[in-house]
C-alpha cells in the first residue's frame, strides 16, 4: 500500500517541486503559461475526453448530483464556522466551496487510477469550474455579470464535446490526435503552475490559513463520505468523489478575490496553506480510498 501510495503522490510532487525551486531562482511570469493553459489546453482536454468513445454521459450523473452537493455542503459547513471565528463570509467561505480540482485533481485520478478515471475527473472539474466562474463570482460581487461564462473556452469545450458524445460523432484520427497532444500538456503544466505559486505564500495571515487547510477537507469529506453513500456510487466514483471533497481551495479564489478586493492577502493564505497541507491529507485520504 505505501508503494503504490508513493507511486501515485511522487510524480504530482515532483513536478509541483520542480515549479517551486525554478519559481524561487527566477521568478517566473506565468501569466501567460497559465492564460495558455485556461484558453487552450485544458479545453482541448476537457473536449479529447468528453469526445472520446469511452465516455458515456449517463454513467456520471450521480457522481455529478455528488460533486454539485459536495460544493454547497462545504459552503453550508463553512458559514457558521465563519461567523464563530469573525471571518467576512465572502473571504472565509468560497475557498472552502470551490477546491483545486484542475491542478490537483485532474492528476490525481491520472496516477491513482489510470486514464480511464479522467472522465469522472472532468466531470467533476467542469462542475467546479462552471459553479466558480457563476456562484462564486455573484457570492464576491452581486452586481458582477456572469455572461462572460458563457464565452469562456472551457465551457464551449465542454458543450462541444458534449455534442460529439450524445450524437456519436467520430472525429476523424487527424484531428484528433493533435487535440489529444494539446491537452496532454495541461497537467503538467497545472502542476508546474502550482508550484510557482507556492513561493507567494503570505505567512502574516497564517492563522486563517491554517483554519482554512483543517476545514477545508474536512467538510468536503464529510459531504462526500455522506453522498457518496446515498448515492450508491460504484468503487472508483465513489473513491473520486471523496477526492473530490478532500481536495484544497482553488488558486482561482485568490484571483478572484484581488479582482473584487475581498481580503486577498488572507484568501492567499487560506489557498496556499491549504495546497501545502494537502501534501499529507491528499495521501491519507488515498489510504482510505484504495
Amino acid at each position: 500500500m505505501v508503494a503504490q501510495i508513493f507511486s501515485i503522490i511522487f510524480p504530482i510532487l515532483a513536478i509541483v517541486l520542480v515549479g517551486y525551486l525554478y519559481g524561487r531562482r527566477h521568478v517566473p511570469d506565468m501569466a501567460a503559461a497559465n492564460k495558455l493553459n485556461i484558453e487552450i489546453f485544458v479545453p482541448a482536454l476537457i473536449f479529447d475526453v468528453l469526445s472520446g468513445k469511452e465516455f458515456n454521459l449517463g454513467e456520471y450523473q450521480l457522481l455529478a448530483v455528488g460533486g454539485i452537493a459536495v460544493i454547497f455542503g462545504s459552503g453550508l459547513l463553512a458559514w457558521p464556522i465563519a461567523r464563530l471565528l469573525n471571518y467576512q463570509f465572502r473571504t472565509f467561505v468560497p475557498p472552502m466551496m470551490f477546491n483545486n480540482s484542475g491542478n490537483m485533481g485532474l492528476p490525481l485520478a491520472l496516477f491513482a487510477f489510470g486514464e480511464a478515471a479522467l472522465p469522472a475527473a472532468v466531470v467533476l472539474f467542469i462542475i467546479e469550474n462552471t459553479l466558480h466562474f457563476s456562484v462564486g463570482i455573484k457570492m464576491l460581487d452581486s452586481r458582477s455579470s456572469i455572461t462572460g461564462l458563457l464565452k469562456s473556452p472551457i465551457l464551449i469545450a465542454t458543450l462541444a464535446g458534449l455534442v460529439v458524445a450524445v450524437m456519436h460523432i467520430e472525429i476523424p484520427e487527424v484531428v484528433a490526435i493533435p487535440i489529444e497532444m494539446l491537452g496532454q500538456v495541461s497537467i503538467p503544466l497545472m502542476l508546474f503552475a502550482l508550484g510557482v505559486r507556492l513561493i507567494h505564500i503570505d505567512w502574516h495571515a497564517w492563522r486563517i490559513g491554517v483554519i482554512g487547510a483543517i476545514f477545508c477537507p474536512l467538510s468536503g469529506i464529510l459531504v462526500a463520505l455522506g453522498m457518496g453513500a446515498l448515492l450508491s456510487l460504484d468503487k472508483t466514483q465513489y473513491a473520486m468523489l471523496v477526492i473530490f471533497g478532500a481536495l484544497p481551495p482553488a488558486v482561482l479564489n485568490y484571483m478572484f478575490a484581488e479582482r473584487f478586493n475581498q481580503q486577498p492577502e488572507q484568501v492567499a493564505s487560506i489557498v496556499m496553506m491549504g495546497n501545502l497541507a494537502s501534501m499529507a491529507v491528499i495521501p491519507t485520504v488515498l489510504v482510505f480510498v484504495l
